[in-house]
């Protein structure tokens, strides 16, 4: 029988401010590559970190719950001029998270 996929948790948030201003940017940066620059990638990219500042302020560190917040945040986002959804999104955000922290997206190792 296959082994559960062990949960991930952050380090506890020292500075969630400067964290989100790191995913923002970084998440901006991501979207910019993935297609072409869009204007309104600036817009998911600073949603989606106020999701995040949010949800490590009131003491969230699971990374599943994170994504989890994003992914249901981001469904009130208007993404009809967007190549990307909520779902994109959250995904980019796990990615650009686990990489951060030198964690294997593939098979979950360090």
């Amino acid at each position: 029988m296959a082994e559960p996929i062990q949960a991930i948790t952050l380090p506890l948030a020292q500075n969630p401010q400067q964290e989100g201003e790191w995913l923002r940017a970084t998440l901006h940066q991501w979207l910019d590559q993935e297609f072409i620059p869009e204007a309104v990638n600036h817009q998911i990219a600073d949603r989606a970190a106020q999701v995040f500042v949010r949800q490590r302020m009131e003491g969230e560190n699971d990374l599943g719950s994170l994504v989890m917040a994003i992914v249901t945040e981001m469904q009130a986002f208007d993404f009809s001029e967007s190549f990307f959804s909520e779902f994109a999104v959250a995904n980019a955000v796990s990615d650009l998270l686990l990489d951060s922290l030198g964690i294997d997206r593939c098979c979950g190792q360090g």
